[in-house]
């Protein structure tokens, strides 16, 4: 008995090791966070350039991307960090091509197609890049929510969620019992949104490609039903319909955000949001105006550990 259940044990062990050997060169997917560039290089006569060089430069960081374009001139540049990007093209024979000034979002689609001229000295054109009208890389309708409108806009209670009602299709639901009364257990602590016209429990949060629902699958939130950090938060999307499958986990909107990055400069905010009574306006059928203070204060700072390497 003793050397039968040794044998299965080895047999299964053995089974493991063979099983994550196979699995092992998979490549792993995780929720879209970073933002894609990709398109295709032709020369003026609307023919492919295979083996094209690239480089893709993070403006604040001073991280780059290299890689070449394939057998058909196409290339994809995936998991790039929001913010404002240099993108060089080169290729034998061809001008140099440098497209400055673009943009890319937290989970943004980007489609750059560029045409090379030839050259018969060594030359380069650059271009201030501007963002099209139309969406060209994706059928996704969403809004995104930069730094400045998250850092700038008034917040009572500066819960970075309260701003995805600044996209059309998302409303707050208002009806809903204090987060003190026990049946609010089971309908989660955070701010409830309805994302075009879906139930606040179809929603997905996403901080940093990792879901981070609440206990009950809703949205997140403190007791007092906020979500604090918003000097935390880079920025953040609101994907609301027609979203690809790599979101997945919802039948309603996705609120997908990202974290503050260090750069290779030297940042910092200090802050305090203050609200008393002081402040407030008596009505017109007020006695005494009641008494109330809230004072929220905190400051954050980034910079690099590395230059253009490791930052914090």
């Amino acid at each position: 008995m003793i050397r039968k259940k040794s044998g299965n044990s080895l047999a299964g062990v053995v089974m493991v090791v063979l099983t994550l050997g196979f699995l092992g060169p998979l490549p792993s997917y995780s929720q879209v966070v970073g933002g894609t560039i990709s398109g295709t290089v032709f020369d003026t006569a609307a023919v492919v350039i295979s083996g094209a060089e690239l480089s893709i430069l993070n403006v604040a960081t001073g991280v780059s991307t290299r890689l070449t374009t394939n057998g058909e001139g196409i290339y994809n540049a995936p998991n790039l960090l929001p913010g404002t990007y240099t993108v060089t093209i080169s290729a034998a024979g061809f001008q140099t091509k440098v497209e400055d000034g673009m943009r890319l979002a937290v989970g943004a689609q980007q489609e750059l197609d560029v045409t090379l001229n030839l050259a018969t000295v060594s030359e380069k054109v650059e271009l201030n890049w501007d963002a099209p009208d139309v969406q060209l890389a994706s059928s996704t309708i969403s809004g995104v929510m930069n730094n400045t409108t998250v850092e700038e806009l008034p917040l009572n209670g500066r819960s970075w969620t309260d701003l995805a009602t600044l996209q059309p299709g998302v409303s707050t639901i208002r009806a809903m019992v204090s987060v003190s009364s026990p049946d609010r257990l089971g309908r989660g602590l955070g701010s409830e949104l309805s994302i075009t016209g879906g139930r606040p429990q179809q929603n997905n949060y996403v901080l940093n490609g990792i879901s981070f629902n609440d206990y009950s699958n809703q949205a997140p939130g403190s007791l007092i039903g906020g979500n604090l950090g918003v000097d935390a938060v880079s920025e953040f999307s609101v994907l609301t319909t027609n979203y690809p499958t790599e979101y997945g986990r919802t039948s309603g909107g996705v609120i997908s955000a990202i974290t503050r990055s260090g750069t290779n400069e030297l940042h910092g905010t200090a802050y305090e949001f203050l609200r008393n009574s002081a402040l407030d306006a008596r009505n017109f059928f007020d006695g005494p105006i009641p008494p109330f203070r809230r004072n929220q204060f905190g400051f954050s700072a980034g910079g690099p550990i590395r230059k253009d390497k490791t930052f914090i």
